[in-house]
């Protein structure tokens, strides 16, 4: 099978594109022919060694995929050949034409969704929606300050918020950001490359401050916006995309009586494997009837995926990267 393989850590241009073994299924595994991938930014650190849990090359970078399962091993009861699925792998493995993953990671497709749009779902959408459903508890009415609202967990955010019924406070870093995320439904902007985050968020959200933050970036960033929250507010810290991990001074949360909750997908759904499944579910069912949309901006073939990688790594990305495969 064709695959690309980090065979050493460095920049998006260090991938190649090699032929492999097919992989064959473990037990409790299924084998997905790959059509489509998306690009998410912890696939950049990876390549880079910078993420929390970083693999030793050679590896097969990716972490979401959708297609079709041709292959499943001994114990598997939900699927079979020929089932559509999408799946998020947290060892990573989804830009090549076969992919391994656990039957408890792996959801159906209803026909009417297709593989470029459900590829772009379950890290993502499966991220966002249990950070907002479950651990930051956001209920209608509330108003939510999403952090890189331009990029894929950024929109996805805007997404699910709407859906939910909070008053959306989109951020980001251009004006073709901030232009996508109204599109998306977000009621009011800042652009931080010119505003200051905590001054404009206070003035948007009046004096009852943000109820909840969605924050992805990091940096300097996530204290400015910490500022902003009202009483009992929560701050859920997602991932840090601008590089820098934040300090931030404990007596904020004290003099605030607000929360600062740690979101990560991976090992939540590693420690209730039952989680994956309901949170993707709903996902599933909010895409299909059209009260979702994950927003694709690029589409490039296997053989450029590099270039995918590069346009996520430079923040370039308007939406979710895709990788076509089949």
């Amino acid at each position: 099978m064709r695959a690309i393989v980090c065979e050493h850590f460095g920049t998006p241009d260090v991938v190649v594109l090699k032929d492999m073994p097919v992989p064959e299924p473990g037990c409790g595994e299924v084998r997905i022919r790959a059509h489509a991938a998306a690009v998410n930014f912890p696939d950049v650190l990876h390549i880079a060694n910078k993420y929390q849990k970083n693999r030793q090359p050679p590896f097969i970078p990716g972490l979401e995929v959708a297609g079709v399962v041709d292959s499943v091993g001994d114990g598997v009861v939900r699927f079979r050949a020929g089932d559509r699925v999408c799946s998020s792998l947290d060892r990573g493995g989804t830009f090549a034409e076969y992919v391994i993953a656990a039957e408890t990671r792996c959801s159906l497709l209803p026909e009417t969704v297709s593989f470029a749009t459900a590829a772009a779902m379950p890290l993502t959408y499966g991220t966002t929606l249990h950070a907002l459903r479950d651990r930051g508890r956001l209920q209608a009415g509330e108003t939510l300050l999403v952090l890189g609202a331009g990029g894929g967990v950024g929109t996805a955010a805007i997404d699910l918020g709407k859906r939910m019924g909070a008053r959306v406070i989109a951020a980001a870093s251009s004006p073709e950001k901030l232009a996508l995320a109204r599109n998306l439904g977000a009621d009011e902007t800042i652009d931080y490359s010119r505003e200051d985050v905590k001054v404009r968020a206070r003035e948007i959200a009046g004096s009852n401050g943000i109820d909840v933050i969605y924050d992805p970036v990091g940096s300097e960033l996530s204290e400015a916006a910490f500022r902003a929250l009202g009483w009992y507010g929560r701050h859920l810290v997602i991932g840090f995309a601008r590089g820098t991990i934040p300090a931030l001074p404990l007596n904020l949360p004290l003099l605030k009586n607000a929360e600062l909750i740690g979101v990560h997908w991976g090992t939540a759904v590693e420690q209730r494997p039952d989680l994956y499944r309901m949170v993707m579910d709903d996902v599933i069912d909010g895409v299909a009837s059209g009260g979702l949309s994950p927003r694709i901006s690029a589409r490039y073939p296997l053989e450029k995926a590099a270039d995918a990688l590069a346009e996520v790594a430079a923040g370039r990305a308007l939406g979710k990267v895709v990788v076509e495969i089949a």
